[in-house]
């Protein structure tokens, strides 16, 4: 097999480029006077640039995109597949990018990006260890035995916010165990929350940054999924939700500094869009893999299934977007994460946290992979490509 099968096997989803695959990519001097980002497809002739149709992805999904309606030869080949993911994946190997090809970023640019917190009863419980933890992974392993046996059952059969979620919150509140992770996760109010800021999320083969005062943290694994500005679903792609759990631990009031860091969402390698081969049915379906490897020789590999989530995927949707709240640009909302990792790293019952230069690689059979190397948020390339630089970079380009 020659590394262009092993690449295009790892990255791209199970029946390849059957799907209808959107992305991001960088534009070197090479392929534009002024560089600068432009929306892409990949298909079997090669990757293909957009923005003759649109300059950002939002308005390309916006409209809708169908590869049947394009005008022939409107549309400009940059180069092969085989040569982008390449190129992308460059940094992985510690090599460097060609300055001859683009590479991938991530597969959104003025969409919102916001996420979903505890819809997995298993990753909701440990929300709730780390809250009473405060923050200290070494009370975790006997709060997660206590909680155990005063929870009992299968809490994650419990619909949120039916009468049967209210009879179990009256007694837990009569044990003295109720949170407000347990209120989000089997309440009637989705939580759902800013995960990053447009333009800020980092594609594949970058670096996913942990801020250093964290000593307690795990990568989130999930589905994102794209919607437009009328609440839609057009598609989905897959996103790591870099989590400290030390810093939420300690107050919910620090989720900011949890979640919004330098570096610290990521999406990718590219959107599939919904079409006859690919529909939500499939997401509510899907299996996503999450595989860790260290520089330290540790490994670990779970496996999520969708299945499992508490609430369905439109009702996320609809709670994110609607009368009370509009995206004009659409949005990119991260479902939640069944990964709660409880596997010892180093020490008896401190459990995992990262360590600089871990590999982590996101995978579902039809997304295809989003792999990432582990820093610290000031240490990661600082982001300074914001949505006015944007604006300066496709009126130059002469695209607005």
């Amino acid at each position: 097999m020659s590394d262009n099968d092993n690449l295009r096997g790892l990255l791209l989803p199970e029946d390849g480029l059957a799907g209808t695959l959107l992305g991001r990519v960088w534009l070197p001097e090479t392929l534009s006077p002024v560089p600068g980002p432009s929306p892409v497809w990949l298909c079997d002739d090669g990757v293909f640039d957009l923005s003759a149709l649109a300059p950002t992805l939002a308005e390309i999904v916006e409209k809708g995109f169908c590869p049947q309606d394009l005008a022939a030869g409107k549309q400009r080949r940059l180069c092969g597949v085989d040569e982008l993911l390449h190129n992308s994946m460059a940094p992985l190997h510690g090599g460097q990018r060609d300055p001859r090809y683009p590479y991938l970023l991530a597969p959104v640019d003025l969409q919102a990006i916001k996420a979903c917190g505890v819809t997995f009863a298993c990753s909701m419980l440990e929300r709730v260890i780390e809250e009473r933890a405060g923050g200290d992974p070494g009370r975790a392993e006997a709060l997660r035995s206590l909680l155990a046996e005063k929870i009992g059952g299968d809490i994650g059969a419990v619909v949120p916010g039916s009468a049967e979620a209210e009879t179990l919150k009256a007694a837990l509140q009569q044990q003295g165990i109720w949170s407000q992770y347990l209120e989000v996760g089997i309440g009637p109010l989705a939580e759902v929350f800013t995960k990053a800021q447009p333009l800020s999320a980092v594609g594949p083969g970058e670096q996913v940054g942990i801020h250093p005062i964290s000593h307690w943290n795990n990568p989130e694994p999930e589905v994102v999924l794209l919607v437009d500005s009328r609440g839609r679903p057009r598609g989905a792609t897959l996103g790591n939700d870099v989590n400290l759990r030390d810093i939420e631990g300690r107050s919910a009031l620090l989720l900011g500094k949890a979640k919004d860091n330098n570096a610290s969402c990521a999406i990718g390698p590219f959107v599939r869009l919904f079409d006859e081969r690919f529909s939500m049915d499939e997401v509510r379906h899907a299996e996503v893999t999450l595989e860790i490897e260290g520089e330290d020789g540790f490994r670990l590999r779970e496996v999520s299934p969708m299945t499992e989530i508490s609430r369905d995927p439109l009702d996320l949707v609809a709670q994110t977007i609607g009368e009370n709240h509009q995206y004009p640009d659409g949005l990119a909302l991260f479902t939640g994460t069944l990964f709660a990792p409880t596997q010892d790293r180093d020490l008896p019952g401190q459990g995992f946290t990262h360590k600089v230069g871990d590999r982590v690689t996101i995978r579902s059979p039809r997304l295809g992979a989003l792999i990432n190397t582990v820093t610290t948020s000031d240490k990661a390339p600082p982001w300074t490509f914001g949505i006015s630089a944007l604006m300066h970079n496709l009126t130059a380009r002469g695209l607005l």
